[in-house]
């Protein structure tokens, strides 16, 4: 096996100092083009490596970032949403030299996690889909620079957000379903305990309140397919609204599931929109009309503040990105 190139050989070649090829590898814009591109024309030339942990030790940086998720492994892994994201997210981190460092809990117990991250395990981290319990999260944030995906609980002026504008997307979720001449429309929300979903509650509130209406029922789900139908079936103890704004698509599938096991239509009695635009809305029978969150976005924006962030940079503090409304046949 040959030897592993060493960065006095990429210097050499390169006819730089080892100082220079230092700053390349490690992302320094304190090098001239010409440099830049012979040292990086070296690296290639004798497929050097560089040693992470050396550098790691040299700089105390682990280049390693922690995407923080407070969810169970259920959720996680039954909800579309999480895909989405984590790919914009690697999508954002993939020209950079930072590895990406999965945690999924929706709880901290004996505060490992947290000393995890307090301890030098990583040098940042992206914390999505929090909720109003995870005390956790005020403890990786006071430790490493920190992103949220969507506004915590417990903002602070110093956070870095990449948010949706849930506000604006319920409302124009709603307003589909007055637009339709809708009048007793009810909503399944997400959990209360997150930001977000209580964002989604207002909007959804907001546009009926512009149209003169009031809200059939409004009932709690937790963004689950399970949790959807058992909020269908409250609502239909209460009565029989001619629409329903869902605040996920999962959910959304979970009720029209009970819509169709008691008879209703849909759309001809029920006109239904969801929220996401995940595969989940091309899966149901019909086909969902639901709002587009840019997910994949949401992720690569998160990426990209936090690497801003890493480099000593200032980027905006918060970014809100605007949602779509896809009509299919549901509404």
């Amino acid at each position: 096996m040959s030897a592993r190139a060493t960065i006095e050989e990429v210097a050499t070649l390169a006819g730089v100092s080892r100082s220079t090829v230092s700053r390349v590898v490690n992302g320094s814009t304190s090098v001239s083009p010409e440099a830049l591109t012979s040292v990086r024309a070296a690296i290639a030339s004798l497929n050097y490596v560089p040693n992470r942990a050396a550098r790691s030790l040299a700089s105390n940086q682990t280049h390693a970032i922690a995407l923080i998720i407070p969810e169970d492994t259920t959720r996680f892994f039954g909800d579309p949403y999480f895909a989405s994201i984590i790919a914009g997210i690697t999508g954002g981190l993939r020209s950079s030299d930072y590895l990406l460092n999965l945690l999924i809990a929706s709880e901290d117990p004996g505060d490992k996690m947290a000393s995890f991250v307090r301890n030098g395990g990583v040098d940042g981290a992206l914390i999505v889909s929090h909720h109003e319990s995870d005390a956790f999260v005020d403890r990786v944030a006071d430790a490493v620079p920190v992103v949220f995906g969507g506004r915590p609980a417990h903002p602070h002026e110093s956070d870095y957000v990449v948010d949706i504008d849930n506000v604006a997307g319920a409302h124009m979720a709603t307003q589909r379903l007055i637009d339709l001449g809708k009048r007793r429309i009810a909503t399944i929300t997400g959990p209360q305990s997150m930001v977000g979903s209580v964002d989604r509650v207002l909007g959804y509130r907001a546009a009926l309140r512009d149209a003169g209406l009031v809200s059939f029922a409004e009932e709690e789900g937790d963004y689950t397919e399970a949790s959807g139908a058992h909020a269908a079936r409250r609502i239909l103890a209460l009565g029989v609204p001619d629409a329903m704004f869902i605040a996920s698509d999962l959910m959304a599938r979970g009720a029209l599931t009970v819509l169709r096991t008691v008879g209703l239509r849909v759309p001809e009695d029920i006109a239904i929109v969801g929220f996401d635009d995940s595969p989940v809305a091309l899966t149901t029978d019909p086909q969902l009309t639901t709002m587009r969150q840019p997910m994949y976005l949401q992720g690569e924006t998160m990426a990209a503040v936090l690497l801003a962030r890493l480099a000593g940079e200032e980027p905006e503090r918060t970014t809100i990105l605007s949602t779509e409304l896809v009509v299919r046949a549901s509404a």
